[in-house]
Protein backbone atom coordinates (compact mmCIF):
# COMPACT_ATOMS: atom_id res chain seq x y z
CA UNK A 1 0.00 0.00 0.00
CA UNK A 2 1.41 3.56 -0.78
CA UNK A 3 0.74 6.56 1.10
CA UNK A 4 0.93 9.43 -1.53
CA UNK A 5 1.19 13.15 0.03
CA UNK A 6 -1.23 15.33 -1.73
CA UNK A 7 -2.98 18.38 -0.80
CA UNK A 8 -6.05 16.15 0.82
CA UNK A 9 -4.45 14.10 3.48
CA UNK A 10 -4.43 10.14 3.96
CA UNK A 11 -6.68 8.47 6.85
CA UNK A 12 -5.53 4.98 7.69
CA UNK A 13 -7.30 2.95 9.59
CA UNK A 14 -6.98 -0.47 10.38
CA UNK A 15 -4.75 -1.08 7.41
CA UNK A 16 -6.85 0.41 4.95
CA UNK A 17 -6.21 4.17 3.38
CA UNK A 18 -8.73 6.27 2.25
CA UNK A 19 -7.71 9.69 0.90
CA UNK A 20 -9.85 12.38 2.97
CA UNK A 21 -10.54 16.00 0.52
CA UNK A 22 -10.36 19.15 1.21
CA UNK A 23 -13.80 19.11 2.82
CA UNK A 24 -11.51 18.83 6.38
CA UNK A 25 -11.38 21.96 7.64
CA UNK A 26 -7.76 23.45 7.75
CA UNK A 27 -8.28 25.88 9.90
CA UNK A 28 -9.37 23.08 12.87
CA UNK A 29 -7.01 20.77 10.93
CA UNK A 30 -3.68 22.52 10.58
CA UNK A 31 -0.40 20.76 9.54
CA UNK A 32 0.43 19.84 12.75
CA UNK A 33 -2.98 17.69 12.88
CA UNK A 34 -5.68 18.04 15.08
CA UNK A 35 -7.60 14.70 15.45
CA UNK A 36 -10.28 15.96 17.32
CA UNK A 37 -10.96 18.04 14.06
CA UNK A 38 -10.20 14.70 11.85
CA UNK A 39 -12.62 12.80 14.04
CA UNK A 40 -15.68 15.11 13.93
CA UNK A 41 -15.08 15.39 10.16
CA UNK A 42 -14.83 11.87 9.33
CA UNK A 43 -18.69 11.60 11.13
CA UNK A 44 -20.00 13.35 8.29
CA UNK A 45 -18.32 11.52 5.04
CA UNK A 46 -18.67 7.85 7.22
CA UNK A 47 -21.16 6.74 4.60
CA UNK A 48 -18.68 7.40 1.71
CA UNK A 49 -15.76 5.82 3.76
CA UNK A 50 -17.84 2.58 4.89
CA UNK A 51 -18.46 1.52 1.07
CA UNK A 52 -14.59 1.11 0.62
CA UNK A 53 -14.08 -2.52 0.11
CA UNK A 54 -14.14 -4.95 3.18
CA UNK A 55 -13.72 -1.46 5.23
CA UNK A 56 -14.34 -2.17 9.08
CA UNK A 57 -17.11 0.26 10.46
CA UNK A 58 -18.01 1.86 11.98
CA UNK A 59 -14.81 4.14 11.36
CA UNK A 60 -15.36 6.87 13.93
CA UNK A 61 -15.34 4.40 16.29
CA UNK A 62 -12.03 3.21 15.52
CA UNK A 63 -10.63 6.23 15.20
CA UNK A 64 -11.74 6.88 18.95
CA UNK A 65 -9.90 3.89 19.57
CA UNK A 66 -6.50 6.11 18.61
CA UNK A 67 -5.86 3.02 15.75
CA UNK A 68 -5.32 5.31 12.45
CA UNK A 69 -2.94 7.74 11.37
CA UNK A 70 -3.08 10.51 9.70
CA UNK A 71 -1.20 13.53 8.01
CA UNK A 72 -0.86 16.25 5.98
CA UNK A 73 2.18 17.46 3.63
CA UNK A 74 4.66 19.89 5.00
CA UNK A 75 4.76 22.99 3.81
CA UNK A 76 8.98 22.37 2.49
CA UNK A 77 7.75 18.61 1.15
CA UNK A 78 7.29 17.61 -2.56
CA UNK A 79 3.70 16.74 -2.66
CA UNK A 80 4.26 13.93 -5.29
CA UNK A 81 6.96 12.52 -2.89
CA UNK A 82 5.68 9.13 -1.60
CA UNK A 83 6.19 6.76 1.56
CA UNK A 84 5.77 2.98 1.38
CA UNK A 85 4.12 1.68 4.21
CA UNK A 86 2.54 -1.87 5.38
CA UNK A 87 0.31 -3.28 2.99
CA UNK A 88 -2.77 -5.51 4.53
CA UNK A 89 -3.20 -7.54 0.99
CA UNK A 90 -2.05 -10.89 2.57
CA UNK A 91 -4.91 -10.05 5.85
CA UNK A 92 -8.08 -10.10 3.36
CA UNK A 93 -6.87 -12.38 0.64
CA UNK A 94 -6.40 -14.61 3.76
CA UNK A 95 -9.88 -13.71 4.95
CA UNK A 96 -11.63 -14.05 1.91
CA UNK A 97 -9.80 -17.04 0.84
CA UNK A 98 -13.08 -19.33 1.92
CA UNK A 99 -14.20 -17.63 -1.71
CA UNK A 100 -11.33 -19.32 -3.76
CA UNK A 101 -11.71 -22.69 -2.60
CA UNK A 102 -16.02 -22.31 -3.05
CA UNK A 103 -15.07 -20.62 -6.65
CA UNK A 104 -12.74 -23.64 -7.77
CA UNK A 105 -15.84 -26.52 -6.50
CA UNK A 106 -18.37 -24.67 -8.36
CA UNK A 107 -15.81 -24.67 -11.58
CA UNK A 108 -15.42 -28.44 -11.22
CA UNK A 109 -18.60 -29.03 -10.44
CA UNK A 110 -20.10 -27.14 -13.70
CA UNK A 111 -16.92 -28.70 -15.35
CA UNK A 112 -16.11 -25.20 -16.89
CA UNK A 113 -12.39 -26.18 -17.58
CA UNK A 114 -13.76 -28.93 -19.07
CA UNK A 115 -16.08 -26.36 -21.25
CA UNK A 116 -13.01 -24.51 -21.99
CA UNK A 117 -11.05 -27.69 -23.05
CA UNK A 118 -14.10 -28.37 -25.96
CA UNK A 119 -13.73 -25.40 -27.26
CA UNK A 120 -16.13 -22.94 -25.67
CA UNK A 121 -14.38 -19.66 -24.86
CA UNK A 122 -17.00 -16.70 -24.25
CA UNK A 123 -19.42 -16.79 -20.92
CA UNK A 124 -22.23 -17.56 -23.64
CA UNK A 125 -20.76 -20.42 -24.62
CA UNK A 126 -19.66 -21.73 -21.19
CA UNK A 127 -23.02 -21.27 -19.91
CA UNK A 128 -24.72 -23.29 -22.59
CA UNK A 129 -22.18 -26.23 -22.26
CA UNK A 130 -22.61 -26.24 -18.29
CA UNK A 131 -26.24 -25.72 -17.93
CA UNK A 132 -25.60 -22.27 -16.27
CA UNK A 133 -26.53 -18.88 -16.42
CA UNK A 134 -24.76 -16.38 -18.55
CA UNK A 135 -24.57 -13.98 -15.77
CA UNK A 136 -22.83 -16.57 -13.27
CA UNK A 137 -20.51 -17.98 -15.47
CA UNK A 138 -19.07 -14.92 -16.47
CA UNK A 139 -18.79 -13.93 -12.74
CA UNK A 140 -17.15 -17.07 -12.44
CA UNK A 141 -14.84 -17.12 -15.02
CA UNK A 142 -13.60 -13.37 -13.95
CA UNK A 143 -13.04 -14.61 -10.80
CA UNK A 144 -11.27 -17.11 -12.03
CA UNK A 145 -8.92 -14.91 -13.85
CA UNK A 146 -8.29 -13.13 -10.78
CA UNK A 147 -6.26 -16.06 -8.76
CA UNK A 148 -4.32 -17.48 -11.87
CA UNK A 149 -6.46 -19.90 -13.15
CA UNK A 150 -7.94 -18.76 -15.93
CA UNK A 151 -6.98 -16.06 -18.90
CA UNK A 152 -9.30 -14.02 -20.18
CA UNK A 153 -8.63 -11.34 -23.56
CA UNK A 154 -11.68 -9.72 -25.10
CA UNK A 155 -14.05 -10.95 -23.51
CA UNK A 156 -12.81 -15.02 -24.02
CA UNK A 157 -11.96 -16.86 -21.75
CA UNK A 158 -8.75 -19.78 -21.89
CA UNK A 159 -7.03 -22.45 -19.98
CA UNK A 160 -3.65 -21.67 -18.28
CA UNK A 161 -1.41 -24.91 -18.45
CA UNK A 162 -2.01 -25.56 -14.37
CA UNK A 163 -5.75 -25.51 -15.17
CA UNK A 164 -5.69 -27.63 -18.40
CA UNK A 165 -3.50 -30.12 -16.96
CA UNK A 166 -5.42 -30.85 -13.83
CA UNK A 167 -8.70 -29.38 -13.77
CA UNK A 168 -10.07 -31.11 -17.44
CA UNK A 169 -11.61 -34.04 -17.30
CA UNK A 170 -9.81 -34.55 -20.67
CA UNK A 171 -6.60 -34.00 -19.03
CA UNK A 172 -4.87 -37.75 -17.71
CA UNK A 173 -3.96 -35.80 -14.69
CA UNK A 174 -7.22 -34.61 -13.69
CA UNK A 175 -7.46 -33.87 -9.72
CA UNK A 176 -10.43 -32.36 -9.68
CA UNK A 177 -12.49 -35.33 -8.03
CA UNK A 178 -10.02 -34.55 -4.87
CA UNK A 179 -12.61 -31.58 -4.19
CA UNK A 180 -15.05 -33.90 -3.29
CA UNK A 181 -12.68 -34.84 -0.05
CA UNK A 182 -10.40 -32.07 0.96
CA UNK A 183 -14.00 -29.68 0.94
CA UNK A 184 -16.06 -32.00 2.85
CA UNK A 185 -18.08 -30.37 5.31
CA UNK A 186 -16.66 -32.25 8.33
CA UNK A 187 -13.22 -31.06 7.19
CA UNK A 188 -14.02 -27.91 7.08
CA UNK A 189 -15.97 -27.66 9.98
CA UNK A 190 -13.18 -28.92 12.17
CA UNK A 191 -11.84 -25.43 11.63
CA UNK A 192 -14.87 -23.62 12.61
CA UNK A 193 -13.34 -24.33 16.23
CA UNK A 194 -9.80 -23.83 15.53
CA UNK A 195 -9.25 -21.42 18.50
CA UNK A 196 -10.65 -23.84 21.13
CA UNK A 197 -8.43 -26.56 19.47
CA UNK A 198 -5.25 -24.03 19.92
CA UNK A 199 -5.94 -23.78 23.59
CA UNK A 200 -6.01 -27.39 24.33
CA UNK A 201 -3.38 -28.65 21.78
CA UNK A 202 -5.86 -30.33 19.68
CA UNK A 203 -9.27 -31.85 19.46
CA UNK A 204 -11.09 -33.89 22.00
CA UNK A 205 -9.99 -38.07 21.85
CA UNK A 206 -13.31 -39.11 21.75
CA UNK A 207 -16.17 -37.76 19.21
CA UNK A 208 -16.35 -37.56 15.59
CA UNK A 209 -12.85 -36.87 14.86
CA UNK A 210 -10.44 -37.90 12.00
CA UNK A 211 -9.46 -40.98 13.18
CA UNK A 212 -12.54 -41.49 14.93
CA UNK A 213 -13.35 -45.23 14.77
CA UNK A 214 -14.81 -46.16 10.88
CA UNK A 215 -15.33 -42.41 9.85
CA UNK A 216 -17.17 -42.37 6.83
CA UNK A 217 -14.69 -39.73 5.21
CA UNK A 218 -12.16 -42.46 4.46
CA UNK A 219 -15.06 -44.27 1.94
CA UNK A 220 -14.66 -40.57 -0.06
CA UNK A 221 -11.06 -40.34 0.76
CA UNK A 222 -10.54 -43.52 -0.91
CA UNK A 223 -13.23 -42.94 -4.00
CA UNK A 224 -11.38 -39.26 -4.84
CA UNK A 225 -8.05 -38.92 -3.39
CA UNK A 226 -6.68 -41.79 -5.58
CA UNK A 227 -5.06 -39.31 -8.65
CA UNK A 228 -3.41 -37.43 -6.47
CA UNK A 229 -1.86 -40.42 -4.80
CA UNK A 230 -0.07 -41.67 -8.65
CA UNK A 231 3.06 -40.44 -8.41
CA UNK A 232 4.07 -41.42 -5.12
CA UNK A 233 2.64 -45.11 -6.15
CA UNK A 234 4.92 -45.37 -9.00
CA UNK A 235 7.77 -44.34 -6.71
CA UNK A 236 7.25 -46.52 -4.02
CA UNK A 237 6.80 -49.41 -6.61
CA UNK A 238 10.24 -48.26 -8.01
CA UNK A 239 12.23 -48.71 -4.63
CA UNK A 240 10.36 -52.14 -3.52
CA UNK A 241 8.73 -53.95 -5.96
CA UNK A 242 11.28 -56.48 -6.51
CA UNK A 243 11.55 -58.56 -10.53
CA UNK A 244 8.63 -60.66 -11.31
CA UNK A 245 10.45 -63.66 -10.62
CA UNK A 246 10.50 -63.53 -7.23
CA UNK A 247 7.46 -63.95 -4.60
CA UNK A 248 6.74 -60.64 -2.70
CA UNK A 249 4.19 -60.26 0.31
CA UNK A 250 3.48 -56.77 0.98
CA UNK A 251 1.32 -55.26 3.97
CA UNK A 252 -0.76 -52.27 3.20
CA UNK A 253 -1.50 -50.39 6.55
CA UNK A 254 -4.44 -47.96 5.75
CA UNK A 255 -4.31 -48.93 2.41
CA UNK A 256 -7.64 -46.64 1.49
CA UNK A 257 -8.40 -46.26 -2.29
CA UNK A 258 -5.76 -49.50 -2.24
CA UNK A 259 -3.47 -47.62 -5.10
CA UNK A 260 0.03 -48.19 -3.07
CA UNK A 261 -0.64 -52.30 -3.18
CA UNK A 262 -2.35 -52.37 -6.79
CA UNK A 263 0.64 -50.59 -8.52
CA UNK A 264 3.40 -52.91 -6.67
CA UNK A 265 1.07 -55.91 -8.18
CA UNK A 266 0.93 -54.64 -11.17
CA UNK A 267 4.81 -54.26 -11.12
CA UNK A 268 4.89 -57.94 -9.81
CA UNK A 269 2.96 -60.94 -11.25
CA UNK A 270 4.24 -63.04 -8.14
CA UNK A 271 3.29 -60.39 -5.67
CA UNK A 272 0.86 -60.87 -3.13
CA UNK A 273 -1.59 -57.40 -0.99
CA UNK A 274 -2.61 -57.74 1.58
CA UNK A 275 -4.31 -54.82 2.84
CA UNK A 276 -6.03 -53.28 6.10
CA UNK A 277 -8.28 -50.88 6.53
CA UNK A 278 -12.21 -50.32 7.67
CA UNK A 279 -14.59 -52.79 6.08
CA UNK A 280 -16.67 -50.10 3.64
CA UNK A 281 -13.02 -48.56 2.65
CA UNK A 282 -11.80 -51.61 1.64
CA UNK A 283 -14.44 -52.64 -0.38
CA UNK A 284 -13.21 -49.16 -2.43
CA UNK A 285 -10.19 -50.50 -3.12
CA UNK A 286 -11.40 -54.40 -3.93
CA UNK A 287 -12.95 -52.45 -6.81
CA UNK A 288 -9.95 -50.80 -7.69
CA UNK A 289 -7.65 -53.84 -7.51
CA UNK A 290 -10.55 -55.87 -9.81
CA UNK A 291 -10.45 -52.26 -12.19
CA UNK A 292 -6.48 -53.26 -12.50
CA UNK A 293 -6.73 -56.63 -12.65
CA UNK A 294 -4.89 -57.61 -9.90
CA UNK A 295 -7.71 -58.78 -7.50
CA UNK A 296 -6.86 -62.68 -7.36
CA UNK A 297 -3.87 -61.38 -5.32
CA UNK A 298 -5.40 -59.22 -3.45
CA UNK A 299 -6.70 -60.04 -0.06
CA UNK A 300 -8.09 -57.72 2.77
CA UNK A 301 -8.18 -57.20 6.66
CA UNK A 302 -10.58 -55.29 7.94
CA UNK A 303 -11.00 -53.52 11.33
CA UNK A 304 -8.16 -51.04 13.18
CA UNK A 305 -5.34 -51.43 12.16
CA UNK A 306 -3.87 -50.68 16.03
CA UNK A 307 -5.79 -53.95 16.75
CA UNK A 308 -6.10 -56.08 13.84
CA UNK A 309 -3.94 -59.19 13.53
CA UNK A 310 -1.42 -58.36 10.78
CA UNK A 311 0.34 -61.80 11.00
CA UNK A 312 4.05 -62.54 9.99
CA UNK A 313 5.91 -63.08 6.75
CA UNK A 314 5.61 -59.94 4.67
CA UNK A 315 8.83 -58.73 2.51
CA UNK A 316 7.33 -54.88 2.50
CA UNK A 317 4.90 -53.23 4.97
CA UNK A 318 3.63 -50.01 3.78
CA UNK A 319 2.59 -47.55 5.94
CA UNK A 320 1.49 -44.16 3.99
CA UNK A 321 -0.30 -40.96 5.01
CA UNK A 322 -0.61 -42.42 8.82
CA UNK A 323 1.38 -41.92 11.15
CA UNK A 324 0.62 -37.71 11.18
CA UNK A 325 -2.69 -39.00 12.54
CA UNK A 326 -1.07 -39.79 15.97
CA UNK A 327 1.70 -38.62 18.88
CA UNK A 328 5.16 -39.44 18.58
CA UNK A 329 4.70 -42.24 21.21
CA UNK A 330 1.61 -43.61 19.69
CA UNK A 331 3.52 -43.90 16.00
CA UNK A 332 6.46 -45.43 17.37
CA UNK A 333 4.44 -48.32 19.66
CA UNK A 334 2.66 -48.93 15.69
CA UNK A 335 5.90 -49.06 13.98
CA UNK A 336 6.80 -51.91 16.26
CA UNK A 337 3.66 -53.78 15.41
CA UNK A 338 4.95 -53.57 11.70
CA UNK A 339 8.16 -54.47 12.62
CA UNK A 340 7.09 -57.82 13.97
CA UNK A 341 5.08 -58.52 11.24
CA UNK A 342 8.20 -58.25 8.32
CA UNK A 343 10.43 -60.94 8.00
CA UNK A 344 14.02 -60.44 8.17
CA UNK A 345 15.40 -57.79 6.20
CA UNK A 346 11.96 -56.60 5.25
CA UNK A 347 11.45 -53.21 4.48
CA UNK A 348 8.84 -50.33 5.81
CA UNK A 349 7.92 -47.64 3.36
CA UNK A 350 6.54 -44.16 5.00
CA UNK A 351 4.64 -41.64 3.08
CA UNK A 352 4.47 -38.42 4.93
CA UNK A 353 4.22 -34.55 4.46
CA UNK A 354 7.46 -34.17 5.71
CA UNK A 355 8.57 -30.05 6.89
CA UNK A 356 11.97 -28.49 7.10
CA UNK A 357 13.79 -28.77 10.48
CA UNK A 358 12.01 -25.76 11.74
CA UNK A 359 9.12 -27.35 11.48
CA UNK A 360 7.45 -24.46 9.23
CA UNK A 361 4.30 -26.22 7.83
CA UNK A 362 0.90 -25.66 6.65
CA UNK A 363 -0.35 -29.55 6.92
CA UNK A 364 0.36 -29.23 10.70
CA UNK A 365 -2.75 -27.17 11.52
CA UNK A 366 -5.00 -29.83 9.64
CA UNK A 367 -3.92 -32.37 12.01
CA UNK A 368 -4.42 -29.54 15.22
CA UNK A 369 -7.86 -29.32 13.97
CA UNK A 370 -9.02 -32.75 13.24
CA UNK A 371 -6.92 -35.13 15.78
CA UNK A 372 -6.16 -34.99 19.45
CA UNK A 373 -2.51 -35.35 19.01
CA UNK A 374 -1.67 -35.90 15.37
CA UNK A 375 1.38 -33.77 13.72
CA UNK A 376 3.73 -32.70 10.59
CA UNK A 377 6.82 -34.87 11.64
CA UNK A 378 10.39 -33.54 10.27
CA UNK A 379 12.75 -35.96 8.47
CA UNK A 380 14.70 -36.43 12.18
CA UNK A 381 11.42 -36.92 13.98
CA UNK A 382 10.48 -39.59 11.36
CA UNK A 383 13.79 -41.28 11.85
CA UNK A 384 14.17 -41.25 15.01
CA UNK A 385 10.19 -43.12 15.29
CA UNK A 386 11.65 -46.22 12.90
CA UNK A 387 14.81 -46.26 14.73
CA UNK A 388 13.17 -46.27 18.72
CA UNK A 389 11.15 -49.23 16.36
CA UNK A 390 14.10 -51.71 15.99
CA UNK A 391 14.47 -50.03 12.12
CA UNK A 392 17.84 -49.41 10.65
CA UNK A 393 19.00 -48.08 7.56
CA UNK A 394 16.65 -44.77 6.88
CA UNK A 395 16.61 -43.20 4.21
CA UNK A 396 14.98 -40.13 2.42
CA UNK A 397 13.60 -40.29 -1.19
CA UNK A 398 11.96 -37.35 -2.52
CA UNK A 399 9.03 -36.28 -4.61
CA UNK A 400 7.41 -34.40 -7.42
CA UNK A 401 4.73 -33.84 -4.20
CA UNK A 402 4.54 -32.16 -1.49
CA UNK A 403 5.46 -35.16 0.37
CA UNK A 404 8.30 -37.35 1.03
CA UNK A 405 9.01 -41.17 0.72
CA UNK A 406 10.91 -42.89 4.01
CA UNK A 407 12.46 -46.89 3.54
CA UNK A 408 13.72 -48.76 6.26
CA UNK A 409 14.92 -51.74 7.16
CA UNK A 410 14.86 -54.34 9.95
Amino acid sequence: MILVATKSAVIIVAGYSHPVDDRLPRSRATHKGSARAAISRLRQIEDPLRRVNGCPAPLVARCQQARYTWRFPQPQEDLMSTQTVPSAEVVFDTLFAYQRSAALKSAIDLEVFTALDDGARTASAIAKRCGASERGVRILCDYLSTIGLLRKSDGAYQLVVESATFLSKRSPAYLGTTARFLLRRELKGNFDDLTEAVRRGGVAPSGDNAVADENPIWVEFARSMMPMMVPAAHAIAELVAKPSTQALKVLDIAAGHGLFGITIAQRNVRAEIVAVDWKPVLAVAEEHAAAAQVHDRYRTLPGDAFKVDFGTGYDVALVTNFLHHFDAPTCTNFLKKVYAALEPGGKVVVLEFVPNDDRVSRFSLTMLAGTPGGDAYTFAELRRQLQDAGFGNVSAHALPTPETILLAEK
